[in-house]
C-alpha cells in the first residue's frame, strides 16, 4: 500500500471531539488520564504529565488556553536545536519592501519541485506587525508533492490557519489526527507539534499566521444565540500516539527563523489529554450565512469565521471571512460587493469556482491585496452585468472564497512584490467604469 493510500485510509477512520473552546478529555488507552488532579505523583500507565499553554496563567479564565498532555517522555528530553534554513518563509517585521498602496492580485504559485513537503513548500506573501511582540499576521501559501516523513514542525511565533485549495491534508498533531481537504479548515495552535501527510498527490493552499490572541468566534450581538461558524462543527482530535524509536527531525519557527533538532523518538507521543488548547478542523459549508433579506449588501463582516482580539474592541488583529454558498434576495439593490475604502486591509483567496466580485483573473489559489483605504470594488464586467441584472433569488454556490481581514497593512515580501505571478495589469479590471451621470 502506497503512502498516500495508507493516508487516505487513516483519515476514513478518524474520530473526533465537538466544540470550539471546549475542555475536551480524551485517552487512547484506557485509564491514561488522572481523576482529580492534573499531575499526580505518578501519572497513570508510567507517563509524564505535562502542561502545554496557550496564554499567560492569569489571562481571564475565558481567554486562558491550555491542555495538560500525558506522554511517553516528557518535551523536556531533546537535545540543542540549531539554526536551519529559512527556505522561503520570512516573519514580521517585513522590512524588505515598504508597504504599497497599489491593489496587487497575483496568480497561483507554480508547482511544486519534486520531494516538497509543506514545511519546504511555505512561501510567504507579506504580513504585519511583530512575531517577537506577538502582534500582527502573515500570508503564506503553500504547495507540496510530498508527505513530511520522519520530520516534525511547530511554530512558536503563531497559531497556523491552514485553508486547502487543492489536495487533501492528514496532519498527526501531538493531540491526535485530523485530514483536512479543499473547503475545510484546520487551525495548529501556536507550540503545537505536528506532521503533514499528502491525501492526493499533490496540495496547494493558504496559511495565515496569526501572531495576536489566539482565534475566537466571534461575537454574535444582535444576531442572536446561533448562526455564523457554530461552535459543534468545530472538530478536535482524540488521542492517538506514537510509539516509535528512530531519528526524527523536529523543526521549531521561532522568532522568525527555523531551529532543528533531532530527537531518538516521535515527539508525537501523547497517550491522553485534556483542556482547550487543541487543534480544530471546520467544514467551510457549515457556516450559516447571515444577510439581507430585504435591501443592501450588507458589510463583509456578518462573514466572519474566526477572529483574532485586539485591545480595541471591534478591531481585530486578523479576521477570517468566508463567502460561502449563500441566496442573494435584496430588492432594489446592487448585489455583488460594493465600492469602498476600508481601514482594514484584506487578503483575499480563492478556493473553488469563481467570486461574485469579479468576471476574471481571479482564479483558485490565486489572491488579491487590497491595503488600508485602497479603493476597490467590483470590476467594471461585474458591475455592467449586476446594475442591469434581473432581481429574482439567486442562489451563489458556484465558488467559496475568503479572506484575511487585518488591522495594519500588510507589507508584501520581496519574493512576493518581484514574483512573476504578480499581475502586472490588475488595476485595467476597472478601466472603462464609464461616466454615467446625467443632471
Amino acid at each position: 500500500m502506497s503512502g498516500i493510500e495508507q493516508a487516505r485510509k487513516t483519515a476514513e477512520g478518524l474520530r473526533h471531539s465537538s466544540g470550539f473552546g471546549n475542555e475536551h478529555s480524551t485517552e487512547a488507552v484506557p485509564g491514561a488520564l488522572p481523576h482529580g488532579r492534573n499531575s499526580p505523583q505518578r501519572a497513570p500507565l508510567g507517563l509524564y504529565a505535562e502542561q502545554l499553554s496557550g496564554s499567560a496563567f492569569t489571562e481571564p479564565r475565558a481567554r486562558n488556553r491550555r491542555s495538560w498532555l500525558y506522554r511517553i517522555r516528557p518535551s523536556a528530553a531533546h537535545p540543542a536545536f540549531v539554526r536551519t534554513d529559512n527556505g522561503t518563509l520570512r516573519t514580521a517585521p517585513f522590512t524588505e519592501t515598504v508597504p504599497d498602496p497599489n491593489r496587487l492580485r497575483w496568480d497561483p504559485l507554480p508547482d511544486p519541485a519534486p520531494g516538497t513537503d509543506f514545511l519546504t513548500g511555505l512561501w510567504t506573501l507579506g504580513g504585519n506587525g511583530d512575531a517577537t511582540r506577538r502582534t500582527g499576521m502573515a500570508v503564506h501559501l503553500y504547495s507540496a508533492d510530498s508527505s513530511m516523513r520522519d520530520r516534525v514542525f511547530s511554530d512558536s511565533d503563531g497559531e497556523l490557519l491552514i485553508v486547502p485549495e487543492r489536495g487533501g491534508l492528514l496532519l498527526r498533531t501531538e493531540m491526535g489526527l485530523l485530514a483536512a481537504g479543499p473547503g475545510q479548515v484546520a487551525l495548529i495552535p501556536r507550540g503545537v507539534r505536528f506532521r503533514v501527510e499528502l491525501l492526493d498527490s499533490t496540495a496547494r493552499g493558504y496559511v495565515c499566521e496569526n501572531y495576536g490572541q489566539p482565534f475566537v468566534l466571534p461575537d454574535l450581538g444582535p444576531i442572536g444565540a446561533n448562526g455564523l461558524a457554530n461552535a459543534r462543527d468545530f472538530l478536535a482530535p482524540v488521542a492517538a500516539f506514537e510509539d516509535r524509536e528512530g531519528p526524527v527531525e523536529v523543526v521549531n519557527k521561532f522568532c522568525g527563523n527555523l531551529w532543528s533538532a533531532t530527537y531518538g523518538h516521535s515527539p508525537l507521543d501523547v497517550v491522553a489529554w485534556h483542556g482547550n488548547h487543541t487543534p480544530y478542523v471546520y467544514d467551510l459549508r457549515r457556516f450559516n450565512v447571515m444577510g439581507t433579506i430585504s435591501y443592501d449588501h450588507p458589510d463583509p463582516s456578518i462573514f466572519t469565521v474566526l477572529t483574532s482580539p485586539s485591545d480595541t474592541p471591534g478591531l481585530a488583529g486578523v479576521d477570517f471571512v468566508v463567502f460561502a454558498p449563500r441566496w442573494l434576495v435584496g430588492e432594489d439593490t446592487f448585489r455583488p460587493p460594493y465600492f469602498h475604502r476600508n481601514v482594514m486591509s484584506e487578503y483575499m483567496g480563492l478556493i473553488e469556482g469563481a467570486y461574485d466580485a469579479k468576471a476574471g483573473g481571479f482564479v483558485p489559489g490565486g489572491g488579491s491585496l487590497h491595503n488600508m483605504m485602497s479603493a476597490h470594488g467590483p470590476d467594471r464586467a461585474t458591475f455592467d452585468r449586476a446594475s442591469a441584472a434581473e432581481l429574482k433569488p439567486q442562489k451563489i454556490d458556484d465558488g467559496l472564497a475568503f479572506m484575511f481581514e487585518t488591522r495594519w497593512p500588510v507589507t508584501a515580501t520581496a519574493q512576493a512584490a518581484g514574483s512573476d505571478r504578480l499581475q502586472r495589469g490588475y488595476d485595467d479590471v476597472w478601466q472603462g467604469l464609464s461616466r454615467n451621470f446625467r443632471p
